[in-house]
């Protein structure tokens, strides 16, 4: 058993508990969630833009009616018929200006890195939609799953405190990680301020029961203690939380009838890690009888993988059509889901740079990185084009980057001794005697 009062950390430990997690008794549960939730973006404007700003008759932690856009009438289940308000909505759009853009094609950022509590970008929209069901149901608290530094289970901790609940989070780390205190880096830090409960597995772990086991697991024994847990899948991507990417097309969409610049968009671009955010995006598109393409560029698993996972999203959904119809996925994960390499990092601080625009190593600078290469490789097919990215996020986890960007970051950012040269030199003499 893992102590929380580590002399290090020992205000912050104390309401946040942590321990390696325990199975009491083996689930069979078909292994439905999907892997891990984390990190991606944040930071200014750049060029046009067609902001929206946000609703002030919307009432923060409250529930509301959803009213659906007339065009998902069609599907064969009735959508949810609330949600809870967590987020700032509608977020932004802006065009931003890179050089590296095939003729005539222009780039503009749906900017869901800003859609609020704490910087929890694409998770805030589906976590509205299950965190009004758990409150529904009269749940007490609500269980999650992602690596180290999740974004998503971030988000859920924060909304959980948020609606006077409890959050419980496992987190998968290396088994050299798993007896030891995580520390607070990043999304940790958050989470454990907010006094989340953190159980550890290891990667194997992981693989080898799934996350829906771990998950049904802890639920059975917070049951056994009274409890009334709401459990909430990886990324929160299951048919209820993908409604939260539906609606968000029909923000797109009433976007582009209200704004003076971007009337139309041939392509929306996403990245990709737990399938919720894709599914939503593409069901709407589909459904609004529009021609917008949808790119999931996925930063774990494979194409193939994800088509199949979208797919049971959209039958829970109402939807029977396949989604190899509706998104094109692309592998976009380069070394690995978290893993970064050097050129992807350059990206990053290029962007950056070049726009005011932080994305994150996992999640938005991997899929605007490999979007970048399709157009290097394939200019002609994206000439033209107008092109909306998806920011989805996930500031907080850069931090776990940080020696990785030292050196990149430093090339860019210069820091130097401030020069007293031009200051009179009595003046100083005082300033200096005086402390």
């Amino acid at each position: 058993m893992l102590h929380a009062n580590y002399a290090w950390v020992p205000t912050v430990s104390r309401p946040s508990q942590l321990c390696p997690f325990k199975i009491t008794k083996r689930i069979a549960v078909q292994h439905t969630f999907e892997k891990n939730d984390s990190l991606l973006a944040t930071s200014a404007l750049a060029g046009s833009s067609m902001s929206l700003s946000s609703s002030n008759s919307r009432k923060l932690f409250s529930k509301e009616p959803y009213s659906p856009p007339s065009w998902v009438q069609s599907l064969g289940v009735k959508p949810p018929a609330q949600r809870m308000v967590l987020g700032q909505l509608p977020t932004p759009i802006h065009q931003i200006q890179v050089p590296e853009l095939p003729s005539g094609a222009e780039l503009w950022v749906k900017r869901d890195d800003l859609s609020g509590m704490q910087l929890s970008g694409n998770k805030v929209r589906k976590l509205e939609f299950l965190m009004a069901d758990a409150k529904e149901q009269g749940c007490d608290c609500v269980i999650t799953i992602g690596g180290i530094q999740s974004n998503h289970c971030r988000a859920t901790a924060c909304a959980a405190r948020y609606l006077g609940m409890d959050s419980y989070l496992i987190l998968r780390v290396g088994a050299e990680e798993v007896e030891k205190d995580p520390g607070l880096d990043g999304n940790l830090l958050v989470e454990r301020m907010v006094g989340a409960h953190l159980e550890m597995v290891t990667t194997q772990e992981y693989v080898a029961l799934g996350s829906e086991t771990l998950g049904q697991s802890l639920k059975a024994r917070l049951e056994k203690q009274g409890r009334k847990p709401y459990l909430i899948p990886v990324g929160g991507s299951n048919s209820l939380g993908s409604w939260g990417y539906v609606d968000a097309y029909a923000e797109i969409e009433k976007q582009m009838e209200e704004g003076n610049d971007m009337e139309f968009v041939d392509d929306i671009v996403l990245a990709c890690g737990s399938g919720g955010t894709a599914a939503g995006l593409a069901l709407g598109c589909r459904l609004s009888g529009s021609s917008t393409k949808v790119h999931a560029y996925g930063v774990c698993d494979s194409p193939s993988y994800f088509y199949q996972f979208i797919d049971k999203i959209l039958q829970g959904m109402g939807c029977d059509q396949s989604s190899k119809d509706m998104v094109r996925c692309v592998q976009a994960k380069g070394y690995g889901y978290a893993i970064s390499h050097s050129d992807e990092l350059e990206f990053m601080q290029h962007i950056a740079l070049s726009t005011g625009i932080v994305l994150d190593p996992v999640y938005s600078g991997k899929a605007l990185y490999h979007l970048f290469q399709e157009m290097k490789a394939n200019p002609k097919a994206w000439e033209g084009r107008k092109v909306l990215f998806v920011h989805t996020g996930g500031l907080l986890g850069m931090y776990s980057k940080a020696s990785q960007l030292q050196p990149i970051v430093s090339r860019g950012s210069q820091v130097t001794r401030f020069p007293f040269d031009d200051i009179v030199e009595d003046n100083v003499e005082t300033w200096l005697k005086q402390g």
